[in-house]
């Protein structure tokens, strides 16, 4: 008896912890940003994708320290414009610091959004079982953090006009509300319902 109650609160605290381990920036290679910025206040959480074909076995790290420069040198933005960037194995990767406002080529505002991007361009493929696992997880820890529910979740093109990012494919499990579901799951406890 005791062994079956002592399995019980052992399950019941593994759903209320962090369920995501993410790698620094330090740890893929990444250096700070030396742009001071006004620190924000987080108010929504923001679902993109990469946009691009992703080729199995790409090395994300390095993908990450290209994408970095890129953002940098070329479109003069203080660092990656994501906060977060989740590769196709559910890994998750830290990106800019959460303080610092995103950027992004479109005219919404980021400003007070939490951005998460998968890799992948979810127009053309599905995302994975690991990649949505390990949005629903982030997101879940990312609104307990900042006290959001998933009333406050929404992707790209919801704020956008210019844009199909995240995707269809991935896009879908927002409007068919898994998401929602999943994060609101996650945030009481519950374990994650079943992919849709």
């Amino acid at each position: 008896m005791k062994r079956i109650l002592l399995t019980g609160l052992l399950l019941a605290a593994s759903l209320h912890a962090a369920a995501i381990d993410v790698v620094p920036t330090d740890t893929w290679g990444g250096s700070p940003s030396a742009t001071s910025y006004a620190p924000q206040t987080i108010t929504h959480i923001t679902l993109h994708h990469q946009g691009e074909t992703w080729a199995p076995g790409r090395d994300v790290p390095d993908y990450l320290r290209h994408l970095q420069q890129w953002s940098r040198e070329t479109k003069h933005w203080a660092d990656i414009p994501y906060h977060y960037v989740i590769d196709p194995e559910g890994r998750v990767y830290a990106a800019r610091p959460e303080a610092q406002a995103g950027d992004t080529n479109t005219e919404y505002d980021p400003r007070g959004h939490l951005l998460i991007m998968v890799l992948g361009n979810f127009e053309e493929v599905e995302p994975n079982a690991a990649q949505l696992r390990a949005t629903v997880e982030l997101m879940a820890d990312m609104a307990r953090k900042y006290r959001l529910t998933a009333a406050d979740i929404a992707s790209h093109k919801d704020f956008s006009t210019q844009t199909v990012c995240p995707g269809k494919n991935l896009y879908r499990y927002l409007q068919n509300g898994w998401i929602a579901r999943a994060v609101t799951a996650r945030l009481d406890g519950k374990a994650m319902p079943a992919l849709p």
